[in-house]
């Protein structure tokens, strides 16, 4: 896993067209588990080494940090930027600037972590409603293990388990893309404000990094999946402004940046193509390395 990456995820090892919903295990079969988001985070580990996911209760201990501790203690804040200004002297043979460091360790806890949310409600049309408490992640290198909790979990009417202790259902797509927006966002803001004085950043800022590492996470998966072209597409309509009303200004898909990025179909004909998408931010990796600037940085845009 890079610091950022607008590039998409390496060719899928199983690619397989999918339904709104992870298909039912055929007769004979092991069971997947009933745990929302299970079915998914299974397939997503078993396809690439860089993200482990376990549905356990989150421990603590033996490098592991839980979500709620970023929140809540400073110290596992700066724990945590410490491991990216590590792995960055030894990439890029100097040291990083704190709050480079700082903005490298922020999205690699945004990238994966999302996917908690993002690839139950792509493969199953299960947004699972997390806390900070739910989750707990161990870092390797570039690999992350997470350990999440899943328990209530949003859904649509149609659902085989809508009737269940757990599920809260979503009237249709769009209101579950605003549940999956909101539960996401609410999981989300107390780490950035976490964040927010060691990347030096402010909140405008930190939600537009969350925002392309939600992007980047479930476009990476979509072309392990080889469903990147849906991934694209869903994410486009996830997170458009709704249309406004009589002509007003449209609303944002709060608290997330407008947009996901990506570039139309590029037109017939010569001419460069354009960049797969477009940051809504800069990661700031040219200041250790100037050639590693990305293709879609928002800062290449503005000369």
């Amino acid at each position: 896993m890079t610091a950022s990456s607008t590039r998409p995820g390496p060719a899928p090892r199983a690619p397989r067209t999918t339904g709104a919903r992870t298909p039912v295990p055929a007769p004979g079969s092991a069971p997947a588990s009933t745990a929302p988001g299970a079915p998914s985070y299974h397939r997503l580990s078993g396809l690439t080494p860089v993200l482990t996911v376990r549905c356990a209760p989150p421990r603590g201990g033996d490098g592991r940090l839980s979500a709620a501790d970023l929140a809540t203690r400073p110290e596992a804040v700066r724990e945590l930027i410490a491991h990216d200004a590590r792995q960055g002297l030894a990439r890029y043979g100097q040291p990083l600037r704190p709050d480079v460091a700082a903005g490298f360790g922020l999205h690699r806890f945004v990238w994966p972590v999302s996917l908690l949310f993002t690839l139950p409600w792509f493969l199953e049309r299960r947004v699972p409603l997390l806390g900070l408490g739910d989750v707990s992640l161990r870092r390797h290198a570039e690999a992350i293990e997470l350990t999440v909790r899943p328990a209530e979990f949003a859904c649509l009417p149609d659902d085989p388990a809508a009737g269940s202790e757990q599920a809260r259902t979503a009237p249709d797509e769009p209101a579950l893309g605003a549940v999956l927006r909101s539960a996401l966002g609410a999981f989300l803001a107390p780490v950035l404000t976490a964040f927010g004085p060691e990347a030096r950043r402010g909140p405008r800022v930190l939600w537009a990094m969350a925002t392309d590492a939600v992007v980047e996470g479930l476009w990476y998966a979509g072309g392990l999946l080889g469903e990147q072209e849906r991934a694209r597409a869903e994410l486009s309509a996830l997170l458009a402004p709704a249309p406004g009303a009589a002509g007003g200004p449209a609303p944002d898909p709060a608290p997330f940046t407008p947009g996901a990025g990506f570039a139309p179909p590029a037109p017939s004909g010569g001419g460069a193509p354009a960049p797969h998408r477009s940051r809504a931010s800069c990661c700031l990796v040219y200041t250790a390395r100037p050639a590693d600037m990305c293709d879609g940085c928002p800062r290449l845009a503005r000369r």
